[in-house]
């Protein structure tokens, strides 16, 4: 084999392993709930429950934490920010308010929160969270105080003196998606404990156990493989035109993923016997996916085919890029010498995370994928403080969006706002640094 071939096989094996570690059982247990309130946050939730608070009549106590938690009720990303962004400001929301909602509507946004949390650290995540809604809310009164809060076209009283009700029974589902999330992210004795368990009564095939073992798979990781392979032709069925009506597919679609959470959630062991340990997080999913079909009922028909819709769009607009990032993000693991990224950002110095924050500039990636190639900047060594600084920049000072911007606000405010976005986010990988170092 000559060593070009070798070369790309050995980068072929360390993305195709980055993906398996991807697709563990953590990582499906955070993602599929996090899809799914992120849709129905999106579909059940109406956009005037949040944008009347940003109006130019609203006091600045209301506006500016309303801005701060908008990503979050309105499902926002990094791709769809900068239009909502726009759309405010220029139908009468003020410049400070517009701003810290385009800072924080990306850090804050479901799915964001979830995945760091489960690939990174509940640490990073939530430091995430709070010091962009901090910080966010600071650049926005500086932005106000410098150039005045002023909007970008006259006042637009519609938009924002809208109101609208929400179904009671879509915040009981979303209490129970948060749950299922919660149960099956979080680590504690009380879910990882296997309460009973149950031995088949076969031993398994070696030369299975064996295959999979040179793919750097276990039983459950195959089996959950396989459950992505079967939801995808089902969902395609089930989904994609379920506004029209429910099928055999759908059904089929939704019941797919309930067992592949379950399958998620036990201890398997395989070394020659199959030993199924139910853990609590197996039982409480199970009895959390139960009270959301429950739930589920109590929605008019039309809502739940546009919940369903909307989770698909997300998934089919993320997961094929995550797939993909994850995949890359292993293959350039093995290409960037640890000591480059140990040099350049191993320790928690204000120059290490300004270079993070030039990671974001210059490495930015979609919704998401910022979060694997977070994982492996960890991985080779890079501090969690410039790594923290890296999370909060990539959505913001790309260069595409540095271009948005600047034709939404003009050259002087957008460069003014990118300082200062390149300061806090410095401060707060400098600050949450300091912080793990005294805990």
């Amino acid at each position: 084999m000559s060593p070009v071939v070798e070369y790309a096989v050995m980068l072929l094996r360390s993305g195709w392993i980055g993906l398996l570690d991807y697709l563990a059982a953590h990582v499906l247990l955070c993602l599929v709930p996090a899809f799914f309130i992120a849709g129905a946050l999106s579909a059940l939730i109406p956009k005037e429950t949040i944008t009347r608070y940003l109006g130019p009549r609203a006091s600045k106590w209301i506006s500016y934490p309303a801005s701060a938690v908008g990503g979050f009720v309105l499902a926002v990303c990094s791709c769809t920010i900068l239009p909502l962004f726009a759309g405010i400001w220029k139908r009468g929301a003020g410049l400070g308010s517009a701003i810290t909602f385009l800072f924080v509507g990306p850090a804050v946004n479901i799915l964001a929160i979830a995945y760091t949390g489960a690939a990174i650290g509940m640490d990073i995540a939530t430091a995430r969270v709070v010091l962009c809604i901090v910080f966010g809310i600071g650049i926005g009164l500086i932005m106000a105080w410098l150039f005045g809060d002023k909007t970008g076209a006259q006042e637009d009283v519609g938009l924002f003196s809208q109101r609208a009700q929400v179904n009671p029974a879509v915040w009981w589902l979303f209490v129970l998606l948060i749950g299922v999330l919660v149960v099956g992210t979080l680590q504690v004795d009380l879910l990882t404990r296997a309460w009973f368990s149950v031995t088949l009564p076969f031993d398994m095939p070696a030369g299975l156990l064996a295959s999979l073992d040179g793919m750097h798979l276990d039983l459950r990781g195959a089996a959950l493989i396989l459950m992505l392979l079967l939801i995808t032709p089902a969902a395609w069925l089930g989904l994609r035109n379920v506004m029209k009506g429910f099928t055999g597919w759908t059904w089929a679609s939704l019941g797919l993923v309930a067992v592949t959470l379950l399958i998620a959630a036990p201890q398997v062991e395989s070394g020659g016997s199959l030993v199924i340990g139910f853990t609590g997080r197996f039982l409480g999913e199970a009895v959390l996916l139960a009270a959301v079909v429950v739930a589920a009922r109590g929605l008019e028909r039309h809502l739940l085919a546009a919940w369903l819709w909307e989770t698909y769009k997300f998934v089919k607009q993320i997961f094929p890029l995550l797939v993909v990032g994850v995949f890359g993000a292993g293959m350039v693991k093995a290409i960037i010498p640890e000591h480059w990224i140990q040099t350049l950002a191993g320790r928690n110095t204000i120059w290490a995370n300004l270079m993070g924050v030039l990671f974001g500039v210059f490495m930015y990636f979609p919704t998401l994928v910022e979060v694997p190639i977070a994982r492996m900047f960890l991985d080779l060594g890079m501090h969690r403080g410039p790594l923290l600084a890296y999370l909060i920049a990539d959505p913001e000072l790309s260069l595409q969006s540095i271009l948005v911007t600047s034709k939404i606000l003009g050259p002087k405010r957008t460069w003014v706002y990118v300082g200062l976005v390149t300061v806090f986010s410095t401060l707060a990988g400098y600050i949450f640094g300091l912080a793990l170092a005294v805990l």
